[in-house]
């Protein structure tokens, strides 16, 4: 199975794609989220693997767009803790290091690590490229921070590990495929996106729109909006809720909603993770 993921080889996005799918998997590095919807969508890709949010950082806004723009469907989850890595060539000590190199959010997760080392900072694209980029070059004083995966993929040594400030750091990823997967599993989650008449701005609209939900039971576990790029200051919204379309009670609110919004779209109905 060809799984895409943004990000060089070791990227924190394949060490989730891995622990989702499994070892046997062909992980195909992108260097875009565009990249990754754009391999699954074209065939070159069995699936995709993105991340949604973040528990420090909030929502990728990025990909919450490209999953309306493709027509993708969301086949599964992965909460993914991030434990940081300090990585440099081996043989170097923590002692020698003078800078360190990391993706911007990297960097601010462990800003007190880095303080306590009293070095420099460098921004780089991608964390687990920061690591591939050392990997070329003899420089003995610098080190990165990322994934022990991509210590391990470019034959690095990790320095310390879980050096990022906050330990509660978890990624939600989603698992994307071309056609929906039937779940028949008990915990479930669907997504959906769907915009209100005239643009929601009619007085409670965004209240009865939820409450198709709330009326049956349904446990909401995440909303979003983003602007609709076509019209100024409307919004779609992005909503998670506990169980599937296959159940009669879901399907019923759906159908609820589907009278006051004119666009209703499922992005898929998956087993979500409880990692957490």
């Amino acid at each position: 199975m060809r799984v895409a993921f943004q990000g060089e080889r070791g990227a924190y996005s394949e060490a989730a794609a891995i622990a989702h799918f499994g070892h046997s998997i062909v992980p195909v590095a992108c260097r875009t989220f565009d990249t990754v919807f754009s391999s699954v969508d074209n065939g070159d890709c069995t699936k995709g693997m993105i991340p949604v949010e973040n528990s420090l950082a909030g929502s990728i806004h990025r990909n919450y767009d490209l999953l309306q723009r493709h027509q993708l469907s969301i086949v599964g989850e992965k909460i993914f803790r991030v434990r940081h890595c300090l990585i440099a060539h081996p043989g170097v000590q923590i002692k020698d290091i003078r800078k360190v190199i990391s993706h911007p959010q990297a960097l601010a997760q462990c800003e007190k690590y880095i303080d306590k080392l009293g070095v420099e900072r460098e921004a780089s694209y991608d964390t687990a490229g920061a690591v591939k980029t050392l990997s070329e070059t003899d420089i003995r004083d610098h080190a990165t921070i990322a994934s022990r995966l991509a210590a391990e993929f470019y034959n690095m040594q990790i320095l310390d590990e879980s050096i990022e400030d906050a330990k509660e750091n978890y990624t939600r990823f989603l698992a994307l495929a071309r056609e929906p997967e039937i779940v028949t599993h008990e915990s479930t989650k669907t997504s959906i996106a769907f915009t209100l008449s005239q643009g929601g701005t009619t007085p409670g609209s965004l209240f009865r729109a939820v409450g198709v939900f709330a009326m049956r039971d349904i446990n909401l576990t995440k909303i979003e909006s983003r602007p609709t790029p076509s019209e100024t200051f409307n919004y779609i919204f992005y909503l998670d809720f506990e169980g599937s379309i296959q159940e009669h009670r879901c399907q019923r609110a759906l159908d609820h909603l589907s009278e006051m919004a004119p666009d209703v779209r499922v992005f898929g109905t998956y087993k979500s993770d409880s990692t957490i």
